[in-house]
């Protein structure tokens, strides 16, 4: 049988990279439907993407009234999916700097595995970020993989494929964490629930435009979250 298949990308401010990100996906991804939740962007991100998605049924838009942060959108994003019943769920950033050829790696991985995660900390993967960055990145995936002891390489990036039953553990299971230091506490709660899970190595590139919107320090942050975690358990 056919698998429903749901694309997922949050957006803000991410204007310059609409008509990049969504002529790529009718090029390649046409078949699949693609979720785009904009967290009331002030450039009019929201806008653009309206009148570049006119003449597709596949492409879902929400605007949300106003900015709600990420662990927000990826449960909006979950629960949007076990409601219409996809067979799996991906995430990807919309910035580009994922190489959106990878959807298709996923979606074969998803065939075997539950979870799925790409890493660029692991061998054949490239991270392209640069300075304090690259530094707090690198450096805070190693512990974060220390303190919780799995074995991953990557626990931070937003390019992850779900089946249906992550997709309904996760709709369902109690994430506490907030901003990005949330999508390490999904890493582990899937993991240790003995889900069957693979990373795959990615290149993360440079953006070509915007600014970033990660916190320099949230690797840090995340790093506390853990230490707190442990101790209270």
């Amino acid at each position: 049988m056919k698998k429903k298949i749901l694309i997922f990308s949050p957006t803000f401010n991410e204007r310059s990279n609409v008509i990049k990100f969504l002529n790529y996906y009718k090029l390649n991804y046409k078949d699949y439907n693609l979720l785009i939740v904009d967290d009331n962007s002030p450039d009019n991100t929201f806008l653009i993407l309206n009148l570049n998605s006119l003449n597709t049924k596949k492409v879902i838009l929400k605007k949300r009234k106003k900015k709600m942060g990420l662990d927000t959108v990826y449960k909006y994003a979950w629960q949007y999916a076990f409601t219409n019943k996809y067979d799996y769920l991906i995430s990807i950033d919309f910035d580009l700097q994922h190489d959106l050829s990878d959807i298709k790696k996923i979606l074969f991985y998803l065939k075997y595995y539950n979870f799925v995660i790409g890493s660029r900390y692991m061998n054949g993967g490239k991270c392209n970020l640069t300075g304090i960055r690259y530094f707090l990145s690198f450096y805070g995936n190693k512990i974060i993989k220390f303190l919780l002891r799995i074995p991953l390489n990557e626990f931070t990036t937003a390019l992850r494929g779900y089946d249906k039953e992550v997709i309904n553990y996760l709709v369902s299971e109690s994430i506490k964490t907030k901003g990005y230091s949330f999508q390490t506490e999904v890493v582990n709660k899937i993991c240790k629930k003995n889900f069957r899970y693979k990373e795959f190595p990615i290149v993360f590139g440079n953006r070509s435009s915007g600014k970033s919107k990660i916190p320099k320090f949230e690797s840090i942050r995340t790093i506390f979250y853990l230490i707190r975690s442990l101790f209270s358990n």
